[in-house]
């Protein structure tokens, strides 16, 4: 979720409409294991997924107190795992909010991002070794990087990554601090140690394993001074997205993916028009048909380890007519998931 001067994440800016125990051991930071450990899943492919596992993770560590902490019990409420098996639900509250700038990092909460991201982790790695498929509901976009290590303890993988904007920006050019501004460029090594050694494991991901998908602010954090995206990231903008149609977009999208992937999905990626219900709105976006078709693809491709689901804010809704249209939407992938493996 990128961020524009001006919004107050209650309004749109201007220029738009329990963890678990878990003894982590620490592998040279700069090397990337290239198969996976005998006792996990090899060869990239799932093992038979029957049941989901929940994991609320409601912080906004990243942001600020608001109405995104809300979105777990609101898409629950709203019917999101109505009739599925869910084995395992976990909540994980996070930290405190700390509204003061770390002088040291520019970052807001970075120590305390950096902790609840390991404990985030231990409880997706837990998901994935009774063979459940997490679904994690933020909260904003850091709770990628909890993902993100769950999947590094295990080795290499890759990131499609759906989301309105590219959240690639340096502490320097973020205006407020908040790292739901950055957390694709800390999970590639971009950024403090903090943030972007998590365990000694860092970088999280090699810029040639990520997929941004329909992103659309890139005249936006240009003229805010964003760092620009390495050319080995494969990036696919919206127009990029619909010049090929969404269906082409897709496979070659999952078709860059070689290895086992975690799904991204922040709601701001949706049509302004039809998701208004987030923090920093940008004109445009994807429809619901074209999110229903990349996220069925992706959820039904056996490499995919789970989906995070961030920054849809329940305030922002209130005759509560999106969160059950986004819920419905979300349930449909679900659906397919479920039946497929």
């Amino acid at each position: 979720m990128q961020r524009q001067h001006g919004g107050d994440g209650l309004h749109p800016a201007r220029g738009g409409p329990q963890p678990s125990s878990w003894s982590r051991s620490t592998p040279p930071h700069d090397v990337f294991r290239t198969s996976f450990p005998a006792t996990h899943t090899t060869e990239g492919v799932s093992p038979a997924v029957h049941s989901l596992a929940i994991i609320e993770a409601p912080s906004v560590l990243g942001l600020r107190p608001g109405g995104v902490a809300h979105l777990p019990t609101a898409l629950l409420r709203a019917g999101l795992v109505e009739d599925f098996d869910v084995a395992r639900s976990v909540r994980l509250d996070p930290p405190p909010f700390d509204p003061s700038r770390d002088p040291e990092t520019g970052v807001l909460n970075a120590p305390a991002i950096a902790r609840y991201s390991a404990e985030l982790a231990d409880a997706v790695e837990t998901a994935l070794d009774q063979d459940l498929f997490p679904i994690v509901l933020g909260g904003d976009c850091t709770i990628l990087l909890g993902n993100l290590l769950a999947l590094r303890r295990r080795g290499r993988h890759g990131l499609l990554f759906l989301d309105g904007h590219t959240d690639f920006y340096q502490p320097s050019a973020e205006p407020n601090g908040e790292a739901a501004s950055m957390e694709l460029a800390l999970a590639t090594g971009r950024g403090p140690a903090v943030l972007t050694d998590l365990e000694g494991r860092g970088p999280l991901l090699r810029d040639e394993d990520v997929v941004a998908f329909a992103y659309r602010d890139e005249p936006e954090s240009t003229e805010a001074g964003m760092q620009p995206l390495p050319p080995a990231l494969h990036a696919m903008d919206l127009n990029r997205v619909r010049a090929m149609g969404i269906e082409a977009a897709t496979s070659q999208a999952l078709a860059h993916l070689s290895t086992p992937f975690w799904t991204h999905l922040d709601a701001d990626v949706l049509h302004d028009t039809v998701m208004p219900a987030v923090d920093y709105r940008t004109p445009d976006g994807l429809t619901w048909p074209e999110l229903d078709h990349v996220l069925t693809a992706a959820l039904t491709d056996p490499r995919c380890r789970g989906l995070d689901i961030t920054i849809f804010n329940p305030h922002l809704d209130p005759t509560g007519a999106i969160t059950t249209r986004f819920a419905s939407s979300l349930h449909g992938a679900l659906s397919a998931i479920t039946a497929h493996r």
